[in-house]
């Protein structure tokens, strides 16, 4: 689950990382009110939406020569005139695609002399199977464009679960970013908030981009991303009243209230899979003959009928999908289930477009005889290469 710049700031602070005050709006009739209340005389006007790369987004309503989602306000005045501009728009970034997506709420925060710019963020590295920071000093960036031109400048620290962030770490992490004086001072104080905020809340990631280093030589939290790990979610009610809804798609909030695992895509061959890895084969095969994937959709190994039922209602209530792949290996996960929650779901919303089904593994005699005897038109393939090519054929062949 993804949160909100202003949410994950909130959050931070509540661990007692330094952030600057700062005020959510919903309305632009709110921001003169959320103005006054900080201290001024610089502001920042920051669309809040789930993604990257705000301050060099374009909004599609105002024109080429509009500025982007982050904004500085020199005045109240020009607080107020930003957030009538920006919310209700529509932003796009590099990371919402061309569709962009619109801004519902903005956050207004007092505004910070910067000295420096860093980057540091928290995540599992899988190399280490430990949490680890991945730090640099160029920080305001992608990050991606400074791993692939300068990597040198990326440091990544590993931290020992059961000793926590060591006064090592700290040095280590304070000298690949060249922190002196009071920033590596508070550096000693900063980053096991930031590792005791990423455990105890157990974040799937926690990026701060950037970090900066104040003209008066302190550490500040200039901008937080945050995102929880879904399969923690049980251990952390208090969480659930930061999903924003309107930043997900339909068909991912319905998957998620059967446990689902799914991802909306841009293709048109609507997928329906048990096991991820699985599910990412079924992907790069239909690329292969040259269709795209629609979806990403992982039943799960034990799935129920009802379960399956939902996942297929759910491909079909997307208009872009063209046809169907259902590819199924039954280990946990019972091929005559997976066929009783096809029929199901087709003779509640029907069947308007080709439907491959290849079936395999425990009781697929089963599975098969009950979509041979169903009545429905559904084309069988032995294989997964031989369901790839079907179901393209069935559409029309590649785009």
């Amino acid at each position: 689950m993804n949160i909100h710049e202003h949410q994950a700031k909130a959050l931070l602070k509540g661990f007692g990382a330094p952030v600057a005050e700062g005020v959510a709006i919903f309305s632009a009739d709110e921001a003169e009110a959320a103005a006054r209340s900080l201290p001024g005389p610089l502001y920042v006007v920051k669309s809040q939406i789930h993604a990257g790369g705000r301050g060099k987004g374009k909004f599609t309503e105002l024109g080429p020569d509009a500025k982007g989602g982050v904004r500085l306000a020199r005045s109240i005045e020009e607080v107020v005139s930003n957030a009538r501009e920006m919310l209700g728009n529509t932003l796009v970034t590099k990371q919402t695609g061309p569709a962009g997506k619109q801004v519902n709420r903005l956050y207004i925060e007092d505004g910070a002399d910067i000295a420096r710019e860093l980057y540091c963020s928290l995540l599992v590295d899988r190399t280490s199977g430990r949490v680890a920071f991945v730090v640099s000093t160029e920080g305001g960036m992608d990050i991606e464009a400074v791993a692939e031109h300068t990597p040198e400048k990326i440091v990544t620290v590993a931290i020992d679960p059961e000793a926590g962030v060591t006064d090592a770490d700290v040095r280590t992490i304070a000298d690949a970013l060249a922190l002196e004086g009071a920033a590596r001072e508070d550096a000693g104080k900063l980053f096991p908030i930031l590792y005791k905020a990423f455990t105890e809340t157990d974040m799937s990631l926690l990026e701060v981009n950037p970090l900066i280093v104040m003209t008066d030589g302190r550490l500040r939290v200039l901008d937080a991303k945050v995102s929880f790990d879904n399969n923690a979610a049980f251990r952390h009610p208090e969480l659930a009243e930061l999903r924003d809804l309107s930043e997900e798609d339909e068909k991912e909030i319905e998957a998620s209230k059967f446990d689902l695992a799914y991802v909306a895509l841009d293709g048109n061959i609507g997928c329906m899979v048990n096991g991820a890895g699985l599910a990412m084969a079924t992907m790069d095969i239909i690329k292969l003959y040259g269709a795209e994937p629609a979806n990403f959709l992982d039943v799960g190994g034990g799935a129920s009928k009802e379960k399956v039922t939902a996942a297929f209602k759910i491909i079909t209530a997307d208009p872009a999908v063209k046809g169907i792949l259902v590819n199924i290996f039954g280990g946990i996960m019972r091929c005559d289930v997976i066929a009783e929650g096809v029929i199901a779901a087709v003779k509640e919303v029907g069947l308007q477009v080709p439907l491959v089904v290849r079936l395999e593994g425990t009781r697929v005699k089963e599975g098969k005889a009950i979509l041979d005897q169903s009545g429905l038109n559904v084309i069988s393939a032995d294989d997964l290469d031989d369901a790839a090519q079907k179901i393209v054929a069935a559409i029309g062949g590649a785009r």
